[in-house]
């Protein structure tokens, strides 16, 4: 697949926006200004961008806990992001989400999620509701190797194949759930081998080659269109923190060696390198979209940090429905 420079670059841009979105959101948490847990998606933005560049402003995604990438990927902006994270009034979900729960309906992000598993029948819900409606939109459930353990995860697979649904199945084997190695929770080595129980194909990709992701997006979008129902996309990736918060190294279940040699495939340095050497960008390009990214970042930081708390009298708004207005009797 010929893919055209504005494509490359526009990928490449996701990746750092998810860089610098997630190292910032690290040092805050650092200095104790993010409330409760952080999961960082630094080492997996190869996937996000790959899969959410192939995406329409009309396709849905469902995330995970280690949501923030997903988000920025689907055209979060980094204000409103970032405020929720601080748990302030302006943030997207009004500081009432947080990291795990943060969503915005306006970019097809419906939402992170702290129950392992959960995502894929929320999207399974926005396929067929896809499909009923005859909108061409296409949903993308992002999990984790783990999720394919859980039962929600089957049940979901189960019923999309069994309907024929536009759903994209995304799982990011970064071979951890939480701190336990994936060949301790599974007889077998391929997630992608579970595809076949329910009819529908699956394929490994390179999580690390943004390029390798975009290509198996693009072919089970255009399936999925054409009502051949869902896939099953296994991206082999790695993150390279700490299950939760910034540590990367001294880690009791992995090893510094592993890390380090996770990092040499660095899924933006190594785009940046295969750009420049096939003459598609220069140093200079890619100097200029960091620099104007880490402007951005310092901008929305400084818009959290001037943005106020949410009132506590909001603090029942949003979360339930009051009123019985128009209900059955």
């Amino acid at each position: 697949m010929e893919l055209s420079t504005e494509v490359l670059m526009d990928m490449h841009r996701r990746m750092v926006r998810i860089r610098l979105f997630e190292e910032a959101a690290g040092q805050l948490a650092e200095a104790a200004k993010l409330p409760g847990f952080l999961h960082l998606y630094v080492g997996q933005e190869a996937v996000a961008a790959g899969v959410c560049a192939t995406l329409s402003d009309g396709d849905q995604i469902t995330s995970t806990h280690r949501g923030h990438g997903h988000l920025v990927a689907k055209g979060g902006e980094f204000r409103p992001m970032m405020a929720e994270l601080m748990a302030k009034s302006t943030g997207y979900n009004k500081g009432k989400g947080g990291s795990m729960h943060i969503s915005n309906l306006d970019v097809g992000m419906l939402g992170a999620n702290g129950i392992v598993g959960a995502g894929a029948p929320i999207a399974v819900g926005a396929g067929f509701g896809n499909k009923l409606k005859g909108n061409g939109n296409v949903s993308a459930a992002f999990f984790g190797d783990g999720s394919t353990n859980i039962g929600a995860f089957h049940e979901a697979a189960n019923m999309a194949c069994a309907l024929k649904l536009p759903v994209l199945f995304i799982c990011e084997n970064n071979e951890y759930g939480e701190f336990t190695p994936r060949d301790q929770t599974m007889a077998i080595t391929d997630i992608v081998d579970r595809a076949a129980g329910y009819g529908m194909p699956g394929v490994i990709v390179d999580g690390m080659d943004v390029v390798a992701v975009h290509e198996a997006a693009v072919e089970a979008k255009a399936r999925a269109l054409r009502g051949e129902g869902p896939s099953l996309i296994e991206a082999k990736t790695y993150r390279f923190y700490n299950h939760h918060g910034v540590q990367n190294l001294g880690l009791k279940y992995r090893t510094d060696d592993e890390v380090s040699e996770w990092k040499e495939r660095d899924p933006i340095f190594t785009f940046e390198d295969r750009m420049v050497e096939a003459g598609n960008a220069t140093r200079d390009d890619f100097n200029t979209v960091w620099a104007e990214l880490r402007a951005d970042i310092a901008d929305a930081i400084q818009f959290a940090d001037d943005s106020p708390a949410p009132d506590p009298e909001q603090l029942l708004v949003d979360v339930y429905t009051m009123s019985t207005e128009g209900a059955a009797s």
